[in-house]
């Protein structure tokens, strides 16, 4: 494959994502193509050994920073490295494009300037895998703020479609996100929406609380963009902070620290099972083009996961199967 990797995007670029995109060329065999300031992206690679590996330097003379306001930056910035990427993938010059920039940027770049929507797609989603075992599915997780009953019927197609095709998960669980479980509750948005996941012909199961979305209740979880984000960062410091209070507490006594040492592989394997640099990114459904979008404080493993993760959405054809499948 041809993978995008939008050099300029995390937070402390472009040290995280070229060495994310060498872990990637080195571990998957494929072309990666870095875009972005090229004698910056040139001095990071020439510290690591890159023989054999197929990396390309395409340049882009501008960024779109995490504080622009992403419609105007969209429109003043056109040479940015989330356009000449994601051109890269509307010219068949590569395959899929990943960043860990501007969330916002990248959906008003996808959307207005190049790789446009899906026939039929009302409003692009993203879609986020949690880090739990169970690993439940968040859409829509801050692309659409304000939303619309018909907007997250079509979230929930698409993001079926992606969890079988990706995730080999036959017929999954739909619930929409909630104040409550039982039939009645929830905000206007919630109850002109639920008829429509009813006659969806998916498979809806109803309103889901938080609690219940991280037990893995529903394999899917329907939101607007507001709302799942919260959800999504709320869940995941409060993991961090808690993971921070057992390693303090841990630490507090030489006992506690004898404890500690013997629960070693229990407290790694929970840390690994928490963390979102194992998922890497999230895909931006709907858009006619696979883009995945990490954590803008991604470090180079976390980069390398959005790689695998842009792959697995490439060699299942999701958006082929997105514009086959969604309901206008």
């Amino acid at each position: 494959m041809k993978i995008v990797v939008d050099a300029m995007g995390s937070d402390t670029h472009p040290t995280p994502d070229v060495a994310g995109a060498i872990l990637a060329a080195r571990e998957f065999g494929d072309d990666i193509i870095l875009v972005g300031d090229e004698q910056r992206i040139a001095a990071e690679l020439a510290q690591h050994d890159t023989v054999g590996l197929k990396l390309h330097i395409r340049h882009a003379s501008q960024v779109i920073t995490m504080t622009d306001k992403p419609s105007e930056a969209s429109r003043s910035k056109p040479d940015s490295s989330m356009h000449v990427g994601m051109n890269l993938v509307k010219n068949g010059e590569a395959d899929a494009f990943v960043s860990a920039g501007n969330t916002g940027g990248i959906l008003a770049v996808a959307m207005l300037h190049t790789l446009r929507r899906i026939r039929g797609v009302k409003r692009p989603a993203l879609g986020v895998v949690f880090p739990m075992p169970s690993k439940p599915m968040v859409i829509d997780n801050g692309a659409n703020a304000d939303c619309k009953p018909e907007y997250l019927l079509q979230f929930a197609v698409m993001g079926s479609i992606y969890l079988e095709r990706v995730r080999s998960i036959s017929n999954p669980r739909i619930a929409i996100l909630s104040n409550g479980e039982e039939e009645g509750k929830g905000n206007q948005l919630v109850k002109e929406t639920i008829p429509l996941l009813e006659a969806s012909g998916l498979n809806y199961i109803g309103n889901i609380e938080p609690k219940e979305f991280m037990r893995g209740a529903a394999d899917l979880t329907v939101t607007d963009g507001f709302t799942g984000n919260v959800l999504i960062k709320t869940a995941e410091a409060t993991a961090s902070e808690l993971l921070k209070l057992l390693r303090a507490e841990i630490m507090g006594s030489t006992r506690t620290k004898l404890g500690g040492l013997l629960a070693k592989p229990a407290f790694d394997a929970a840390r690994m099972a928490l963390d979102p640099d194992e998922i890497g990114g999230a895909p931006l459904l709907g858009v006619n083009g696979v883009v995945i979008i990490g954590h803008g404080r991604s470090n180079a493993y976390a980069i390398k996961q959005a790689v695998r993760q842009a792959r697995l959405c490439v060699a299942e054809d999701v958006v082929s199967a997105i514009q086959a499948g969604i309901v206008t």
